[in-house]
């Protein structure tokens, strides 16, 4: 499908008016900033920040604050977040076992002793599980050594990292693995099977832990990230998979912007169980809106729970037919096999969101193939959902298509409507795609099985056997 011949009229106008938003992290237990103008030349100032604003390490909330010609203050920056977060910071000072403020200054909120909140992660950093990371790649070396750096600065005491190489086209990746990671946490897997879901069922394999986390090539983790989703499964004893914030590392052109009003990858800043038992949400099409469970590039799992669901699905996921899915399809069937799934916010990674329209354009109809894609699986799987698919139809029409439904409503007028019917389309797609790609998955794996047949047994195929041969 050629995107480019798609874009609407309208949209160099639309471009014109729209100007760079600066990311920005405070930690309000620590002094706040000063926020300058950097100098930037006008076409490219920022006019407005959006902070991300935590205490004791806690995520509080996001907050866009308007920036005036000249900067903001340190104080004029407390202000700000004092008005818009000070319940959300109160509560968590009473929760802590601390008084409340009546507000806060440019110095911050400081406390002579260790809060509790972060007294007890201490105590869990000394007990911790050790932890498989799986990061799949493919030709992406450079944005791939930032993601591992950033693991590897983790706080957390004992965790191993396995790259799982997927269908490369050079060496560069293995030979950057054995330049700067050798003898370390990092071991490198190839996987010359293409799609996300084989390369992270190969990474499945070689795990050691008793607790898989996964993360994508194109992110920077917080330090505190591992800690976090492995904390999320102490909510219940039936946790069989945690999910955690993604935030974006830059938002600086209109299609980051647009991808952030499409829906981006928060699910918000407090932290929510699912199951299919009492924690389910008041929501028409649960369990079937997956995506509200978490997204694919900040997950963990029992490594036990994994292989009892036969790890991903391999006609699933980027670089298959359905474009996406996986995640989805994983989420889904955790809640059909008994288990709890946290949503934890603490465990941030920052993800860096495609900058260019195109490549935008590319995403919203991946995401909309995958989602009905996902959807498909389910019946193929279990053909009697069918019946409580269809009982779901009418409000899930209304949740696609109202510009009033929680899925639409956070787009801005300058949203442009192609990308809602490029999603759509895919929408229309994905149940032919998956069906399609299920086949496809099929076929590869009757060939790879009996390729490891042909090694294994030569002579039994009607080939000659030389093991064991020796000259006349």
């Amino acid at each position: 499908m050629n995107y480019r011949k798609q874009n609407p009229v309208q949209l160099e106008e639309k471009l014109k008016n729209i100007r760079p938003v600066r990311m920005l992290e405070v930690e309000i237990s620590k002094p706040l900033p000063d926020l300058t103008d950097n100098g930037e030349p006008a076409e490219r100032k920022a006019s407005r920040v959006m902070a991300f604003v935590r205490l004791h390490q806690k995520p509080l909330g996001m907050i866009m604050i308007e920036l005036p010609t000249g900067g903001l203050s340190a104080q004029a920056l407390a202000d700000q977040i004092w008005h818009l977060l000070a319940e959300e910071i109160n509560t968590h000072l009473i929760q802590d076992g601390s008084q409340a403020v009546t507000g806060i200054d440019a110095h911050g909120i400081s406390n002579a002793e260790l809060a509790a909140c972060l007294r007890s992660q201490q105590a869990f950093l000394e007990s911790a599980p050790f932890v498989s990371v799986i990061i799949a790649t493919r030709d992406r070396t450079e944005r791939l050594k930032a993601t591992l750096d950033s693991v590897l600065a983790s706080e957390y005491p004992s965790f191993e990292i396995i790259v799982v190489d997927n269908a490369p086209s050079s060496d560069s990746t293995a030979r950057m693995i054995m330049n700067d990671y050798a003898g370390g946490k990092v071991r490198y897997v190839r996987e010359d099977r293409p799609g996300l879901s084989v390369a992270h069922n190969r990474g499945i394999l070689e795990v050691r832990g008793a607790y898989v986390a996964i993360t994508d090539d194109d992110v920077i983790v917080d330090r505190h990230w591992l800690a976090e989703l492995m904390r999320g499964f102490s909510a219940n004893e039936r946790v069989g998979c945690v999910t955690g914030m993604i935030l974006p590392v830059e938002l600086e052109t209109p299609a980051q912007l647009w991808f952030e009003q499409y829906g981006g990858f928060s699910k918000g800043f407090k932290q929510k169980v699912f199951d299919l038992r009492e924690n389910r949400p008041d929501d028409p099409l649960f369990p079937y809106t997956a995506g509200k469970f978490g997204t694919g590039a900040n997950m963990a799992y029992r490594t036990t729970l994994l292989l009892e669901m036969g790890g991903f699905d391999p006609a699933t996921g980027i670089g298959t037919m359905t474009y996406g899915g996986d995640d989805l399809a994983a989420f889904y069937e955790v809640l059909q096999n008994g288990y709890s799934l946290v949503y934890r916010p603490d465990a941030v990674v920052h993800h860096r969101h495609r900058r260019d329209y195109a490549g935008l354009q590319r995403q919203i109809f991946g995401y909309g193939v995958g989602l009905t894609a996902f959807l498909m699986k389910t019946l193929v799987d279990h053909p009697t959902r069918i019946f409580e698919l269809a009982s779901r139809l009418p409000y899930g029409l209304f949740f696609i298509l109202s510009g009033h439904s929680p899925k639409n409503q956070k787009k801005h007028a300058d949203y442009p409507p192609e990308l809602t019917r490029l999603e759509r389309i895919g929408m229309l797609y994905g149940p032919l795609a998956y069906l399609r790609s299920r086949w496809h998955a099929g076929r590869l794996n009757r060939q790879a099985e009996a390729h490891q047949l042909f090694r294994a047994h030569p002579a039994g195929l009607g080939m000659p056997s030389h093991k064991g041969d020796s000259n006349p």
